[in-house]
């Protein structure tokens, strides 16, 4: 792979929340990147009036047609397998919203395809710079916790009344419902933290009235180490629960909080720098933890370094493998009630 020399020209494919809140934001606040066209008919007046300089098409083969260094794919779930084999049959990086595939066998040929054309690819999972999951991987390293016995992790929200979108629909390339949406974070930010998955135990359920798919969910995992991580994702929890707690053999960390950085980025406003507070201790007996300042702006900085430095992908493609993979043995779990193995 030749090294690009910047701005790298890049094309954003897709202007939904994923694309409006969090990629267009991020790739105009990056030194070295310039977002140079945006695939979207729905939200034309939306991008021109956030970002005049960069191209409007209404299809993905004019995307193609353009000189572009870097391709986002940030459209639904079912059209990331498509879209990013056309990315690497031409030639072109590509960074892939999560989850990259429905499967576990579609991500590998996605993977198998990058590499017998020797095309840079990375998937974009944010929330590995999240404030508070930096902070609990500081705590690790520092031995701060002990020997971790659980791990409790919560992406909970209230919507009592299911939306109109593609992610409320059941055809499985949809890839919908919240374990999909949030699972893939939940399950990824464990995978990070604790290593490979042994077990997995699920009920997914459909709360709403009119649910076609998952709105509710409880996973728990056992790590070959032993750790126990117990995963929840809702979309109906009138009541949220601490964002994360891990239980340790010397103390307990919990942040109630969720990461600021989406809802500044959502508003328009300065999200560098913003951090989760936590305790640390014992009980009652616990100390403040200010939380590692959140990071999202690392993706791409990490990003643009391996495209022109020939540094590492600022997240492994290889890893989203093994997250499909417990994702998978999660719906199986929850059809069969059966704990099933990894």
């Amino acid at each position: 792979m030749a090294l690009r020399t910047g701005p790298l020209r890049t094309g954003l494919l897709g202007y939904g929340m994923a694309g409006r809140v969090f990629h267009a934001p991020l790739i105009t606040a990056t030194p070295g990147l310039a977002l140079s066209a945006v695939v979207t008919r729905a939200h034309r007046d939306e991008v021109r009036a956030a970002h005049p300089s960069a191209a409007v098409v209404d299809h993905v083969e004019e995307l193609f047609g353009l000189e572009l260094d870097l391709l986002v794919v940030a459209s639904p779930n079912r059209t990331h397998v498509p879209l990013a084999l056309a990315a690497i049959e031409a030639g072109i990086p590509v960074v892939v919203d999560k989850p990259l595939a429905a499967t576990s066998a579609d991500a590998r040929r996605v993977l198998k395809a990058a590499e017998y054309r020797g095309v840079p690819l990375t998937v974009f999972q944010n929330r590995r710079w999240d404030s508070d999951f930096l902070t609990v991987r500081s705590l690790l390293a520092d031995g701060a916790l002990g020997r971790v016995t659980r791990f409790e992790s919560r992406f909970e929200r209230w919507v009592p009344e299911v939306p109109d979108g593609w992610r409320e629909r059941p055809e499985p390339d949809e890839a919908g419902g919240v374990w999909y949406d949030l699972g893939a974070h939940l399950v990824d930010q464990a995978l990070q933290l604790f290593g490979p998955v042994r077990t997995v135990y699920a009920e997914l359920d459909e709360r709403r009235p009119g649910a076609l798919v998952d709105d509710d969910a409880f996973v728990a995992l056992t790590h070959v180490d032993g750790v126990r991580s117990h995963l929840w994702a809702s979309a109906t929890a009138a009541h949220r629960g601490p964002r994360l707690r891990v239980l340790g053999s010397r103390a307990a960390y919990v942040s109630e909080g969720v990461d600021g950085q989406e809802g500044a980025l959502a508003a328009g406003l300065p999200f560098e720098g913003l951090s989760t507070p936590g305790a640390l201790g014992v009980g009652g007996d616990v100390v403040p933890v200010p939380g590692v300042p959140g990071a999202y702006s690392a993706f791409y900085r990490l990003l643009v370094a391996a495209l022109t430095t020939g540094g590492p992908m600022p997240v492994d493609p290889e890893s989203a493998v093994p997250v499909l993979e417990v994702i998978e043995a999660a719906s199986q779990s929850a059809r069969t009630g059966q704990v099933v193995a990894v």
